[in-house]
């Protein structure tokens, strides 16, 4: 039932203020060879607009934060815990807490959104953005 999803029934205090967030705001931050990401940090979730240039790589890794791949542009060959699949346009890879996962491009660029629950330190780390 749609009216129960937009009720406003139960609302409680809001955690923080609402913000917007323009991307062209946001320098892109290199972290690896060909690759840059912008990022936008919520309280709880970070969403990272991702660039591979053509024949760059993020080696296969491991880390504490669940993490959603969405292509948005190009292709991407997508390494999840030894099985490797090319992900095109709408599609999406979902990488579980510790689960082995990298990615690569050949010829094609690729433009992608993470979302990362919760943020990923190390990237903001590298953008020394406060998560709050």
């Amino acid at each position: 039932m749609t009216a129960a999803h937009f009720s406003m029934d139960g609302a409680q205090q809001p955690t923080a203020p609402g913000r917007f967030v323009t991307l062209a705001d946001i320098g892109p931050t290199p972290f690896a060879e060909g690759l840059e990401f912008q990022p936008v940090v919520g309280q709880n979730t970070m969403l990272n607009f991702v660039r591979f240039a053509p024949h760059a790589e993020a080696p296969v890794h491991v880390h504490a934060e669940e993490q959603l791949v969405i292509i948005l542009e190009g292709t991407l060959e997508f390494h999840l815990d030894g099985v490797v699949r090319t992900l095109a346009v709408g599609d999406v890879a979902v990488v579980p807490p510790w689960v082995p996962h990298g990615a690569h491009t050949d010829s094609d660029a690729c433009y992608q959104v993470d979302v990362f629950n919760p943020p990923r330190q190390s990237l903001l780390a590298l953008t020394e953005k406060d998560p709050e």
